[in-house]
């Protein structure tokens, strides 16, 4: 029954033009590209969620990057906090592959899904308050459309924080309080949700051992 919800929503995600600022940088660098990605056809609109819908994990990250989910339309992919998400998923039998390059490059999830606070490429990759507030109703959404979820993780403190208020539109308070973001921090919730912080694959993070 979830799953049927899914299609509107995501229409409804990638033709969202709610942010002037994030529709003029999206389309700005979709159509200056970078160099290295001077023959691709960029994306260039907010970027949907991905995964398993049936998914127990979500992981909720800060927002695409310029060069990788709005150049490939998927969340993670093609840039460097991808190699790192899609390579530690993949060592923990969540990813069907190590590398994440591409909407056609085959590669699927297994009970995790893959979101973010804000689906457009930020300018300096940092969102302002009031973009991650209008996106925040697609968050509550997939949430509450994630009917098998048990453990959320927030990747970095924009992560976390949008994950516990979208949870907590939903009803799933913290049980025992306060659930604010530290790497490895958890935090149990109604609901029987177990809410985790982490920090943020960023492309400084090493990669895992595998």
């Amino acid at each position: 029954m979830s799953a049927q919800g899914f299609p509107h929503l995501e229409r409804r995600i990638i033709t969202c033009r709610k942010c002037p600022r994030l529709v003029a940088w999206r389309r700005q660098v979709a159509k200056e590209k970078t160099r290295r990605y001077g023959d691709w056809r960029y994306w260039g609109k907010p970027v949907p969620g991905f995964g398993d819908r049936n998914a127990r994990l979500v992981l909720v990250g800060l927002a695409p990057a310029a060069h990788g989910a709005n150049r490939t339309g998927r969340m993670f992919t093609g840039d460097r906090s991808g190699e790192w998400l899609y390579a530690a998923l993949h060592r923990f039998g969540f990813a069907s592959q190590a590398e994440s390059t591409s909407r056609e490059d085959g590669l699927s999830v297994t009970d995790c899904y893959i979101t973010a606070a804000c689906r457009c490429a930020p300018p300096a990759n940092k969102p302002l308050p009031e973009e991650l507030s209008a996106c925040r109703p697609f968050l509550v959404e997939e949430l509450r459309l994630l009917k098998g979820k048990r453990v959320v993780i927030g990747l970095g403190r924009i992560g976390h924080r949008a994950a516990l208020q979208a949870l907590e539109r939903l009803g799933c308070h913290a049980l025992d309080p306060p659930a604010g973001f530290a790497h490895a921090s958890e935090a149990h919730l109604e609901g029987g949700v177990t809410l985790l912080g982490s920090y943020h694959p960023a492309s400084r993070t090493p990669s895992p051992v595998v």
